[in-house]
């Protein structure tokens, strides 16, 4: 089955009880168990049920199975945010003395959680993703993972995925990707030797920017028993399990980034129609940055569906499609007044939403990082960031059109 059907069907291969469509919302925190035998049994693992709503809920696990779904992966962990998610992983795996190797081409904030980590004892190296010698050329003897973002938050990079992934599996490295911008529908993290795959689910998969989300998904591709930072009690079974039983305990359980059910439920509806909007956004985005090309108002337009883009090519041959945001620096234009003057994109600090977004990402989700680090991802003052929606493409133009005005 295509995409669509199989994730529109997901609640259905489990049990859905009184022969609901969709899985309900099961709000109880707590379950019961007539044979202590059997509860006991649940929290060691041996048996599945639930025991306890930081670590499990019905509504949850056939949301993070739906995310497993559109993954082509075998186990998924969900988290209260992107973030949340992120940083799970990352202590849930790493430890003091080992070193990770990042794209330096991310988003604001785990920007700044890599900078924690990196006061906490874990070295930290930002490199240019675009190029896979970048990569190599930071291995060291202690490096564990590489992280990288499939097409980079603001300014729309693309990390040399496929390389890279055969750079970590030369190495025995874990390849952490970071899937929000493109969604498993526009590209599939499994297919360049990724290890673990990353959403934020309150972004496309959820699409209504009416829950916060995050997920991480067990791809299959990395021997985790080759890992020694494994503890050995989760060490039990087929060990490609290991690393996903991890995270849940050190991570999901001992930090309590739980998601709720009715978060999880809002989700999973939303994620029925990722591929419709995707489809719809994608193609608006397409028509909106033809436009813009070349208009005296724009100086610089960052956008992977365009031919001067500098990763076009790779964009052709990873993705779907070329994702629905894109980026401008403008000229002599001031970023408040034009953002000011739009009347249907709505200036917001979102993206992924069913509504165009916009937002002057210097002055706001980047500026804690101050402007040489800014500068650094090629983020000037003026750039604008555009999350295209599904509204009508001339609908949209119209308004940029409008908007851009001196």
């Amino acid at each position: 089955m295509d995409f669509t059907s199989r994730i529109v069907h997901s609640d259905r291969r489990g049990q859905i009880e009184h022969g609901s469509i969709h899985k309900p919302v099961h709000t109880s925190v707590t379950y019961a168990y007539e044979d202590a035998r059997e509860l006991a049994a649940v929290f060691q693992g041996s048996e599945f049920g639930y025991s306890y709503g930081r670590q499990t809920n019905p509504t949850v696990t056939a949301l993070q199975d739906k995310i497993s779904v559109m993954e082509n992966g075998s186990a998924t962990i969900a988290f209260s945010t992107g973030m949340a998610a992120i940083g799970s992983t990352l202590f849930s795996l790493l430890r003091k003395g080992d070193h990770l190797i990042s794209s330096s081409y991310l988003f604001g904030n785990t920007n700044s959680m890599f900078s924690s980590f990196a006061t906490h004892g874990i070295d930290v190296s930002l490199v240019d993703a675009t190029s896979v010698n970048a990569v190599a050329s930071e291995i060291r003897k202690n490096t564990k993972m590489v992280f990288v973002e499939t097409i980079a938050n603001p300014r729309t990079q693309i990390s040399d995925l496929k390389r890279i992934g055969d750079l970590c599996k030369d190495h025995q490295l874990i390849y952490f990707v970071d899937n929000t911008m493109t969604t498993p529908y526009l590209f599939q993290p499994k297919d360049v030797g990724a290890s673990l795959s990353i959403n934020s689910l309150t972004k496309y998969i959820g699409g209504h920017a009416n829950a916060l989300g995050g997920s991480v998904t067990e791809l299959g591709n990395y021997d985790w028993s080759s890992f020694p930072n494994i503890y050995d009690i989760y060490k039990v079974g087929d060990s490609s399990g290991w690393a996903i039983t991890q995270i849940k305990k050190k991570g999901l359980r001992d930090f309590g980034a739980a998601l709720g059910p009715e978060a999880a439920h809002h989700i999973s509806v939303g994620s029925d129609t990722l591929a419709l909007r995707m489809d719809r956004a994608c193609s608006n985005a397409k028509e909106i940055t033809e436009f813009l090309s070349g208009h005296p108002s724009i100086k610089r337009l960052y956008y992977p569906g365009l031919h001067n883009h500098p990763e076009h090519k790779l964009a052709e041959t990873l993705f779907r499609y070329p994702g629905a945001i894109f980026s401008v620096e403008l000229n002599n234009l001031d970023c408040f007044d034009f953002l000011n003057k739009l009347r249907l994109v709505i200036c917001s600090s979102n993206l992924g939403d069913t509504r165009s977004l916009g937002i002057p990402v210097a002055h706001t989700i980047y500026s804690e990082m101050g402007r040489k680090r800014r500068l650094e991802m090629g983020i000037q003052d003026s750039l604008v960031r555009f999350s295209i929606g599904i509204e009508e493409a001339g609908d949209l133009i119209a308004d940029f059109e409008q908007a851009l005005v001196s």
